[in-house]
């Protein structure tokens, strides 16, 4: 042996970082001790990072106010929103 002491076991830990998207936007959020700890151990638990936690609870959010959360459900949400609509009047003129 070379004198120095050998490790028991070797840790191969190869970090993998989400990607950012290029049109990404940071914000700084501030919680109380309480929340942070619970949000933590959420993730931990999860196996989810606060990231994921965060995304997650932004797009539940999007939803419960009826907002789209992609430039898909946008342009659906719009195109039906322009859609021409037929008055109360025609409809009730078709009743035989």
């Amino acid at each position: 042996m070379n004198g120095r002491a050998q490790p028991l076991f070797q840790l191969d830990e190869e970090v993998v970082m989400a990607k950012k998207p290029a049109d990404a936007r940071r914000k700084l959020v501030e919680f109380d001790a309480e929340t942070w700890q619970a949000l933590d151990l959420l993730a931990r638990e999860s196996m989810k990072t606060v990231q994921e936690l965060a995304d997650e609870a932004f797009r539940d959010l999007l939803h419960k106010y009826g907002r789209p959360t992609d430039l898909k459900a946008a342009l659906r949400q719009s195109a039906r929103s322009s859609a021409p609509r037929a008055s109360s009047h025609a409809r009730r003129g078709r009743r035989s």
